[in-house]
């Protein structure tokens, strides 16, 4: 990949990490009730999650979604359906100060891990804008491979940083949202399902 190319995508692709979108919450949610060094694990799933979607873009999947529809309506709703859970899930978690007087233990890394991976694994929007958007930069003359481990580890490294900076930042705001309790959840809750109902719903 010739090195202007690289610097327009590098460009893009900090463009698409910094836009709201459902991992960039996830992480937000995990940091203000989990703290950052567990969110750690929530962000590490979400990296193998967009890992996995460049793969499956530049590799095919992406062509064959845009060709059928009886698939890009299948995956819009399984993706739809798990944020909707996940929404679920965050509005009946307890208030973080009731989280705090709770055992670490009962904290599960590989639980926190899998929700980040699936956000992102189940988001039919990031698939199909992946088809679209990588297409632009891929040289048919040199290897695929190649370019895949360049482009996929670029928006990974970008990913990567920006949910760790937004989850410490959730952190610090921890005491305040002690305070609000319950309605913070609530809220972030309420705008996983939003996002849920609205993927299989919107062309």
């Amino acid at each position: 990949m010739a090195w202007h190319t690289w610097l327009i995508y590098f460009v893009a692709a900090l463009g698409l990490s910094l836009s709201p979108g459902p991992n960039g919450l996830l992480a937000l949610t995990h940091g203000a009730l989990h703290g950052r060094r567990k969110t750690l694990f929530t962000v590490a799933g979400g990296a193998l999650g967009f890992a996995t979607v460049i793969a499956l873009s530049m590799f095919g999947i992406g062509a064959l979604l845009q060709a059928s529809l009886v698939w890009l309506t299948v995956l819009k709703w399984v993706g739809g359906g798990y944020l909707v859970w996940l929404g679920v899930q965050v509005w009946r978690a307890p208030p973080i100060a009731a989280l705090a007087l709770q055992p670490q233990g009962e904290v599960n890394g590989w639980s926190l891990f899998r929700q980040g991976a699936l956000s992102a694994l189940t988001n039919p929007k990031g698939i199909l804008f992946f088809a679209a958007f990588l297409p632009q930069f891929i040289d048919p003359a040199r290897s695929l491979l190649l370019q895949y481990f360049i482009m996929a580890g670029t928006f990974v490294a970008i990913e990567f940083i920006t949910e760790v900076l937004i989850a410490s930042m959730a952190q610090r705001i921890s005491g305040w949202l002690a305070r609000v309790g319950r309605g913070f959840n609530r809220v972030c809750g309420g705008i996983f399902a939003a996002i849920g109902v609205a993927l299989p719903l919107r062309a």
